[in-house]
């Protein structure tokens, strides 16, 4: 590689020998930048999803575990890809310490309202149960691993989801 520079906010852009454009997480125009996921399990790692669309596209429900956060600046992005009709898709953090800091918007399916979830704090699992805890086709949310204190890594959510029956916060502490 050659031409490689860093951002002040940390972005990995320039051109490769070949003067391809290299962008964050090491992505060229042609790799593939989406992960199909169809298995019951996921655990993430930095080298294969990072940077790249983790779709789940399992109606029996996944479970996802995320890395240990440790400030790094990855950033994972899910998508549902097909709606759980039975067990639910879950996305957790890897250990005890670990928590998210964020929020999910749902959409209501009766009219133009939505719920606003902030989470608690020692959330550290999204359950999508294909319902009233959101898990339908369209949902998406982003973790990025970040030290919002400047010493504590943690995973800061936003996720964007729709709902049905009577609507249930997605997030809790079970990890």
């Amino acid at each position: 590689m050659s031409n490689i520079l860093t951002s002040i906010h940390g972005r990995r852009l320039g051109l490769m020998a070949a003067m391809q454009l290299l962008a964050r997480g090491g992505l060229t125009p042609g790799d593939e930048s989406i992960v199909d996921v169809t298995t019951a399990t996921l655990t993430v790692t930095a080298a294969k999803h990072a940077g790249k669309i983790i779709t789940l596209n399992r109606a029996a429900g996944i479970t996802v575990t995320l890395p240990a956060a440790t400030g790094s600046g990855m950033v994972y992005e899910f998508v549902v890809g097909t709606t759980v009709t039975s067990n639910n898709d879950i996305i957790k953090v890897a250990n005890a310490s670990d928590v998210f800091k964020g929020f999910v918007v749902q959409a209501q399916d009766a009219g133009a309202t939505a719920n606003i979830y902030e989470t608690a704090a020692t959330d550290d699992t999204l359950t999508m149960n294909g319902t009233t805890t959101g898990g339908l086709a369209g949902d998406r949310f982003t973790f990025r691993d970040v030290k919002l204190n400047g010493t504590t890594p943690l995973w800061l959510l936003q996720g964007f989801m729709a709902a049905t029956g009577t609507e249930a916060t997605p997030l809790s502490a079970t990890v």
